[in-house]
C-alpha cells in the first residue's frame, strides 16, 4: 500500500475517532444520565453500519458505480417523492425531510450527495463529439439535478438544495462545462434562490439578523451568539473534554450542527485548528489518490466531486458556527451527531477509495470513459 493510501485511510480514521469522541462530549448534559450513552450507542450503530458499506464499496469497480448511477438516481427520486406523502414522511420543526422504518430514521437528502454526483458525472463523460450540441451540454446534464434539487427544496431545505447544486457545480466545472454555460445558470438560478429564502419569514430573519450582526453582536441570532460565545470561552488550549458548560443547555444542536463550537470550548484555538488540519490532510491525500486518473475520466470527476463535495461541507459548517455566513443547519460530516449523515460520510469514503483503482476500473469497463 503506498502512502498516499496509507495517508487517506488515517486520517479518514481520525476523522471519525475524533467524531465519536465529540459526539459523546458534546451530548453530555448538567446532570449525566443515560441520554449521552444513548446518544454514543446510536453513532456508533451508525458507524458500524457506515464501515461495512465503505467497506463494500471499496471493493467495487469504477465502471460498476458508473454502471449502477440511473438506478441510484431513481432511487433517491422515489424516496424524496415518499418523504412528501403525508403519513409516509416525517415531520420535524415544520420540515417534512425524514423517513423512518423500524424505528430508524433515514434522510433521503443525504443519499442525494452520493447518486446526484454520480449521475452527473455519467452524464459528462457520455458526451461526444457526434452528440455535443448547446442542448446537449446543458439540459443533458443538468436534468438529474432538475430532478432532485426541486423536490429538496419543496421538503423545504433550502440549504441543503443550494448545496446539492453546488455539488454539480463542482462536478461542472471539474468536467470542463463551458463558462458561458455557468454565467446563464447563474443568472437564472441566483434570483430564483434569492426569492425563495426572502419568501420564508424565518429566513428573512436569519438573513437580516446576519447582517445586522456584523455591526451589533446583540442583534445577531440566538444560536450565533452562543455558538461565537462558546468558541471565545475555549481560549487557546480549551477547558478540556467534556468540561465544557456551553453546551449545558446554552448552546442549540450542541452535538449536531454546533458540535464545532463545542470542539473550540472544550479543545480550544489549537483544537480547531486541528480539526481543519485534518480535513486539509484528508483532501490532499484523496487528491493524490486520484491524481492517476485521467483528468476527464469518470472516476477522477466523480472522486473528485465526491471528495470535493465532503470537504466543502465540512468548511461550511465550520463557516457557520463562526458566523461567516448566515446560520444554516448543515452537519459537520463524521463529526455530527446523526445516523444517515455518518453512514453517507463514510460510504463515500469507500467509494473515493473505489474510484481511485484504476486497474480495476479498466477491466471492468466494456466503454472508453475519456471524454473527447
Amino acid at each position: 500500500m503506498d502512502l498516499s493510501r496509507k495517508l487517506y485511510l488515517g486520517f479518514a480514521a481520525v476523522l471519525a475517532g475524533v467524531g465519536l469522541l465529540m459526539v459523546y462530549s458534546a451530548s453530555i448534559t448538567s446532570r449525566p444520565t443515560d441520554f449521552e450513552q444513548v446518544y454514543l450507542s446510536r453513532q456508533l450503530a451508525a458507524a458500524a453500519v457506515g464501515l461495512a458499506a465503505a467497506g463494500w464499496a471499496g471493493t467495487r469497480s469504477a465502471a460498476f458505480w458508473r454502471r449502477i448511477a440511473p438506478w441510484a438516481l431513481f432511487g433517491v427520486v422515489l424516496l424524496l417523492l415518499l418523504v412528501l406523502v403525508p403519513g409516509i414522511g416525517v415531520r420535524v420543526k415544520g420540515a417534512q425531510r425524514w423517513l423512518r422504518v423500524a424505528g430508524i430514521s433515514v434522510q433521503p437528502s443525504e443519499l442525494a450527495k452520493i447518486a446526484l454526483p454520480l449521475m452527473t458525472c455519467r452524464c459528462l463523460t457520455t458526451l461526444s463529439s457526434a452528440t455535443r450540441s448547446w442542448w446537449n451540454d446543458t439540459v443533458g446534464v443538468l436534468w438529474p439535478a432538475l430532478l432532485v434539487v426541486p423536490l429538496v427544496l419543496i421538503e423545504p431545505d433550502l440549504g441543503t438544495a443550494v448545496f446539492l447544486a453546488a455539488g454539480v457545480a463542482v462536478a461542472l466545472w471539474l468536467g470542463n462545462w463551458p463558462l458561458r454555460n455557468f454565467v446563464l445558470v447563474g443568472c437564472l438560478a441566483l434570483p430564483a434562490l434569492g426569492l425563495l429564502a426572502w419568501l420564508k419569514p424565518y429566513q428573512q430573519r436569519r438573513l437580516v439578523g446576519y447582517v445586522e450582526a456584523w455591526g451589533d453582536f446583540s442583534a445577531a441570532p440566538y444560536q450565533v451568539q452562543q455558538s461565537l460565545v462558546t468558541l471565545g470561552a475555549g481560549g487557546l488550549w480549551g477547558t478540556g473534554l467534556g468540561k465544557g458548560w456551553q453546551k449545558l443547555s446554552f448552546l442549540p444542536e450542541a452535538n449536531t450542527d454546533f458540535v464545532f463550537a463545542v470542539v473550540g470550548e472544550e479543545l480550544g484555538l489549537l483544537g480547531t485548528l486541528g480539526l481543519a488540519a485534518l480535513w486539509c490532510g484528508l483532501l490532499i491525500a484523496g487528491a493524490r489518490l486520484l491524481s492517476g486518473q485521467p483528468a476527464d475520466s469518470f472516476p477522477f470527476l466523480a472522486g473528485m466531486t465526491l471528495l470535493l463535495q465532503l470537504v466543502l461541507q465540512a468548511w461550511l459548517n465550520v463557516a457557520v458556527v463562526t458566523a461567516l455566513v448566515p446560520p444554516k443547519g448543515i452537519a459537520h460530516p463524521l463529526i455530527s451527531a446523526g445516523g444517515s449523515s455518518l453512514v453517507v460520510s463514510l460510504l463515500t469514503l469507500g467509494l473515493i477509495w473505489s474510484l481511485s483503482r484504476s486497474e480495476a476500473f479498466a477491466r471492468g469497463s466494456g466503454i472508453d470513459e475519456v471524454r473527447p
